[in-house]
């Protein structure tokens, strides 16, 4: 009789201890889906605001149309990798779009008078708040997965990661923005 509640009390400890870790296990999946979700917003609004840059910078008529031409494949590019959620490819994308940013910026720099123009200023300064925001966010988001990356490696949580088929998720990286010599924070300056 005793031995068969000390069972009984172990199983039951055993269960409260497995659900608690499923319980954790979802949180973390929810705080990386929510990170994602605070980055999408960004990219969505930087995304709505690179148009009307291009069309400020079309307005000079010597403006370099292959800066403009780049900019907006990569922001194409970088649209169609956050619809699909690819962060591979959004990372990818994402250094294409701050090079060609970039190049906008310090192309601007030859062009006074659009230099001073007013819109020109005003969406320099929004997409300069987005790509700041964007790294934060990118913090953030990077920080969560790596959490649950290790939340779901650790024992005993990776036996219950493994019976639902808890996968790791990938970090989200721009590298090719970040090696190039192109600071964008001094360009927006």
């Amino acid at each position: 009789m005793t031995s068969g509640l000390i069972l009984l009390g172990i199983c039951l400890v055993t269960l409260i201890y497995g659900i608690s870790l499923y319980n954790y296990l979802v949180s973390l999946k929810h705080a990386v889906s929510k990170a994602w979700a605070n980055i999408d917003v960004l990219l969505k609004q930087r995304h709505d605001e690179l148009p009307k840059l291009v069309e400020v910078c079309k307005q000079y008529k010597q403006f370099e149309q292959e800066t403009l031409q780049r900019v907006i494949e990569a922001r194409s590019q970088v649209q169609s990798a956050r619809e699909g959620q690819d962060i591979a490819a959004l990372g990818k994308a994402e250094g294409m779009l701050r090079m060609g940013l970039g190049n906008i910026f310090a192309v601007a720099e030859a062009y006074p008078e659009l230099k001073t123009n007013e819109n020109f200023m005003q969406l320099q300064n929004r997409i300069t708040g987005l790509e700041n925001g964007i790294a934060d966010r990118r913090e953030l988001y990077n920080e969560s997965v790596n959490i649950y990356n290790v939340g779901i490696e650790q024992f005993p949580a990776v036996l219950i990661a493994n019976l639902f088929a808890y996968q790791p998720k990938p970090l989200l990286e721009f590298a090719a923005a970040e090696k190039t010599d192109v600071n964008l924070k001094s360009l927006f300056s």
